[in-house]
């Protein structure tokens, strides 16, 4: 298979001229016009070699290596810098912040091939290093909880399916909430004003590391760990960061035994793109005639993305005490969908979970509702052990 080469540069004349050299003698090439593309295109393509100018608009080469240096799936991928900077100080800066070789254009095309062959010769032969990368971390039980739309009891599932999930297995579980601009947790649990999910989102895909996703976890006195959200309602415009997202929950599945996904309502793309990488999902849904058409609709769309239909479980929230509600047994079969538990009305628990800024199994571990909470939790880790 041919080594694969990535250029970085903004000179169009460069990487064309350059590419089509190299892929001339036998190598792939991926090119990036600037350095934010070629943050990404490095962490996406796994390039054997990278050949890097220095100056660049948006984010010169010095701090491209920086970056690339710091992420544990890009560290040990060589990099020659190729630039017309051909001061000593600026070869100096370039080993320093982590170049492996530093070439100044112009140069002969024999010249750039044997320096392209000779660091490609150094490193393709060395051994595995220690370094965690994406495709060998650990991946923990990751459970996406969603509904069709809003105000159904997502983050009260998911939160408290964590606390559960914790407390019988006092293992290390994440509850993350995954919506900027509509985080809760924050605000629930007395950690208001969290930039965890922000910060990862507004930056390149390439800085997703597992260190930056571990420093954003917040304690809970529960024992869980949270991640948060932020409740600036102008942040929902950052759900447009795909990649991003599912990088961070891959770093995420590697943090804990469990980690539960509040996904919010409805399949936006980042949610399309997050939900095959959970071991499983599980739709909220109350008793009345509307919502139970749209979570159809809903699981209907989940299943169109390739992801078995039993994976999907089925969670009747029955958030009011009152005579129109439907019986658990008329919502399935109106669904088309078993139902794998309901949740009885508990107004009281919750506003008591709520002063006490901790989840509802933890406040009152033997009310009802709270010991459906449990019951879930149980099912859960018992698929965990069994996957």
């Amino acid at each position: 298979m041919a080594e694969k080469i990535l250029i970085i540069d903004d000179d169009v004349d460069t990487l064309r001229l350059v590419g089509l050299m190299l892929q001339r003698q036998g190598y792939e090439i991926i090119a990036a016009s600037n350095g934010s593309q070629g943050l990404t295109k490095a962490l996406e393509e796994r390039p054997d070699l990278i050949l890097l100018d220095v100056m660049m608009p948006d984010m010169d080469g010095y701090e491209v290596t920086r970056r690339l240096r710091k992420n544990p799936v890009t560290v040990a991928i060589p990099i020659m810098m190729f630039t017309a900077k051909t001061q000593l100080d600026d070869k100096v800066t370039g080993f320093e912040v982590g170049a492996d070789d530093y070439l100044t254009k112009p140069t002969h095309p024999t010249e750039l091939q044997a320096h392209v062959k000779a660091l490609l010769a150094r490193t393709i032969h060395k051994e595995p290093t220690d370094v965690v990368t994406a495709s060998h971390e650990h991946h923990g039980y990751v459970i996406g909880v969603l509904a069709a739309r809003g105000g159904l009891g997502v983050s009260s599932l998911a939160s408290n399916l964590a606390a559960g999930i914790f407390t019988r297995t006092q293992s290390d579980v994440i509850l993350a909430e995954l919506v900027p601009g509509q985080g809760t947790f924050g605000l629930n649990f007395g950690a208001p004003n969290q930039k965890g999910l922000t910060e990862i989102l507004q930056g390149s895909v390439v800085e997703v590391t597992r260190e930056k996703v571990q420093a954003s976890l917040v304690p809970h006195n529960s024992g869980i760990k949270l991640f948060l959200a932020s409740e600036n309602p102008r942040d929902i415009t950052l759900t447009s960061q795909v990649p991003n997202y599912e990088a961070l929950v891959t770093r995420l599945s590697s943090l804990a035994r469990f980690v539960i996904l509040d996904l919010g309502t409805g399949l936006p793309t980042f949610v399309q793109k997050v939900l095959p990488l959970c071991s499983e999902r599980i739709v909220v849904l109350e008793g009345a005639p509307s919502t139970i058409q749209h979570t159809k609709l809903l699981i209907d769309d989940i299943v169109s993305l390739h992801i078995d239909r039993k994976s999907i479980s089925v969670v009747l929230n029955n958030r009011q005490r009152s005579e129109a509600q439907m019986a658990w047994t008329q919502v399935q079969e109106k669904l088309g969908h078993s139902i794998s538990s309901t949740l009885t009305p508990a107004p009281e628990l919750f506003l008591q979970a709520e002063r006490m800024q901790t989840p509802a199994v933890m406040c009152q571990p033997t009310n009802m509702t709270s010991q459906q909470f449990l019951k879930i939790s149980d099912a859960i880790i018992e698929r965990e052990k069994a996957r």
